[in-house]
């Protein structure tokens, strides 16, 4: 990390593009940390506030058009995608499946509380979203508002408070992934037991 902040420091007129790219590559499932970029374009911002708007553009749209194309992978090769070895061990036909039941049962707060999920749940998410055929205006909307408030949230505490923020924002990950890995089990087994 400190080797790409301080090349992006050196080429501050390409920071945005390279943020922005970067994030575009994540839809396509290659393991590129949101996270790490919110930080990252925190980091620069408070070090020229001037870059400010532009670099809080980048980290933004790179972010929501990267949720767009996993939607549109799993839309568009649908089924497909368990043939790929690493694609079915992430995501298995019952994970969309109970995806696909929060969606219709939680709407958008599914999209939000995903959002904040580390770990590749995020892109896990938004692939089933498409494997799932919900309606795309409704996923295009819906995460536009979830991507907003993690956005948002995540570079405004980045830019204030920086690295000392980094443990807190870990914990807190920690803790959401522990919640809702707990409520997908609950609900499996839940399922499971009315179903004898």
């Amino acid at each position: 990390m400190d080797y790409l902040i301080s090349f992006i420091n050196g080429h501050l007129e390409y920071a945005p593009y390279l943020i922005f790219f970067a994030l575009f590559l994540a839809g396509f499932n290659i393991p590129v940390s949101e996270d790490g970029m919110l930080f990252l374009t925190a980091y620069l911002a408070k070090q020229n506030p001037e870059k400010t708007p532009l670099l809080f553009a980048a980290v933004f749209l790179g972010a929501y058009i990267s949720d767009l194309i996993s939607y549109f992978l799993g839309r568009f090769l649908g089924p497909k995608l368990w043939n790929i070895k690493f694609f079915s061990k992430m995501v298995s036909k019952e994970r969309v499946s109970q995806v696909t039941n929060f969606y219709q049962k939680y709407g958008i707060f599914t999209l939000i509380f995903g959002r904040f999920i580390p770990f590749g749940v995020r892109n896990a998410l938004f692939l089933t979203a498409g494997l799932g055929k919900m309606n795309f205006l409704k996923f295009a909307l819906s995460d536009l508002l979830a991507c907003t408030v993690s956005c948002t949230t995540y570079f405004y505490l980045y830019y204030q408070y920086g690295e000392t923020v980094i443990e807190y924002i870990k914990q807190a990950n920690y803790i959401i992934f522990a919640l809702a890995l707990s409520l997908v089990l609950f609900l499996f087994f839940k399922k499971k037991i009315l179903t004898k």
